[in-house]
């Protein structure tokens, strides 16, 4: 099989097209035939290195969708041929999606409801699980997301025209939400209008944080913040008593700070979340939700949904990092198996 590795870290040019023996599942493993492998920024920083090497070599990419190849021992709920969306198939193990068969534990591969395609499925995983979890942490819930549960409330999505902002504001609208979303550009306001946000906010504005309560007038009650060094103030001015604030990235900043009593005055919770350590329970909440809104038909992608993709094949993996390394709008996808897709 063809399959991209790197045996160093460092820049995009340590990764390598190989030919390697597809690996045979073991127990609560399956091996997939990957058909499209998606790349998110965790990806190329986990290949530019900070960390020691663990493996003697490493196929990238994290997120993915293909088709069950083979089923391991103690494997009961997945069979051979069945379609699935895959989400940290390279987190503490070497074999990541950017191959053409690919094993990872039964638990991160999950069946994918009929008709959605693989592009779809493919852009899920980290973006989409991301969002759901900035949108469960309220200390009133909901902890699970269903049509209905975000009904009556106000969700701030910053950063709307990312692969995150993009899932929480469909997982958002699916649940009920009102969904306001902050973007920088006339472009990205556009994309995010198609991803289903009901309001629309430009930065850089002095006067934004006004706009926002205009909008909503008793507060934000969620938000999906990826620049808290730049929108703490921002945030606590127009949060809701009781309301989360969600962060899942660093943009802009590697500190922030808050203002204290006004933080405090509206009990604000400032939730930190990392997919890679948030914990198994909450895994299994993201992905069966992910997967009903999946069969509502709540999560597509394309430009006219809001989320552009971009496409490499395999052999142009590199490219595809250092496109998500340079800010590209929207999700990149890798062409794995071009007769599945």
């Amino acid at each position: 099989m063809r399959a991209i590795i790197y045996a160093q870290h460092g820049t995009s040019s340590v990764l390598e097209l190989v030919a390697r023996e597809p690996a045979a599942p073991g127990p609560e493993e399956v091996r997939v035939r990957v058909a499209v492998s998606g790349v998110n920024p965790t990806d190329w920083k986990a290949r530019a290195g900070g960390k020691p090497l663990e493996f003697a070599e490493v196929v990238p990419n994290q997120d993915g969708a293909g088709v069950v190849d083979a089923v391991g021992s103690d494997v009961s709920d997945l069979k051979v041929g069945e379609r699935v969306w895959i989400f940290l198939a390279a987190h503490q193990r070497p074999t990541g999606t950017a191959q053409e068969f690919t094993v990872v534990p039964a638990s991160r591969a999950v069946r994918l409801p009929d008709g959605v395609p693989f592009d779809v499925a493919a852009s899920l995983g980290v973006p989409a699980m991301t969002a759901h979890r900035a949108l469960t942490v309220h200390e009133f819930g909901p902890s699970r997301l269903a049509a209905g549960a975000l009904d009556g409330r106000v969700v701030l999505v910053h950063g709307g025209a990312g692969a995150v902002g993009h899932a929480a504001i469909q997982l958002a609208v699916w649940a009920g939400a009102t969904v306001v979303a902050t973007v920088s550009s006339d472009e990205k306001a556009a994309l995010a209008r198609s991803a289903g946000a009901h309001h629309v906010v430009q930065y850089p504005d002095a006067d934004l944080s006004a706009k926002i309560i205009a909008i909503a007038p008793s507060g934000v009650e969620h938000i999906v913040e990826v620049a808290p060094a730049q929108n703490a103030s921002l945030d606590v001015d127009v949060l809701a008593n009781h309301g989360s604030i969600a962060y899942y990235a660093n943009n802009n900043g590697e500190d922030f700070t808050v203002p204290i009593v006004a933080s405090f005055a509206k009990n604000a919770r400032w939730q930190g979340l990392l997919l890679y350590t948030v914990g198994p329970d909450a895994l299994v909440a993201a992905a069966e939700d992910i997967t009903a809104a999946l069969e509502a038909g709540a999560l597509p992608v394309g430009t006219e949904a809001g989320l552009p993709l971009t496409w490499f094949p395999l052999e142009e993996t590199a490219s595809a990092h250092d496109a998500v390394e340079s800010g590209v709008t929207g999700k990149v996808l890798i062409r794995v198996a071009e007769d599945l897709i």
